[in-house]
């Protein structure tokens, strides 16, 4: 089994890591968390795992609908850092 656990703002494994980077799209697009919320249709706690990092699997509907909302691409929202960098 692989091991993942989170830690500021990264979802580590022994394969690297999954940077989302919500937080500053969101910023950028000087929307609110809740009007965020209501256009992607997500719940403000869905939001907050992702902004978080503390969601354990990525939902690809869900991505769909940020990346719509926010008109950024996947590569926008999504760093993958491979597991000797820190």
């Amino acid at each position: 089994l692989l091991s993942h656990f989170s830690t500021g703002g990264t979802i580590l494994s022994q394969n690297g890591s999954i940077k989302i980077h919500l937080g500053e799209l969101l910023k950028e697009s000087g929307l609110s968390k809740n009007k965020f919320c209501q256009k992607a249709e997500i719940q403000r706690s869905q939001l907050n795992g992702y902004i978080n990092n503390t969601i354990t699997r990525l939902d690809t509907e869900v991505l769909v609908r940020i990346c719509r909302t926010l008109n950024c691409s996947i590569a926008d929202l999504l760093e993958y850092n491979p597991p000797d960098e820190k």
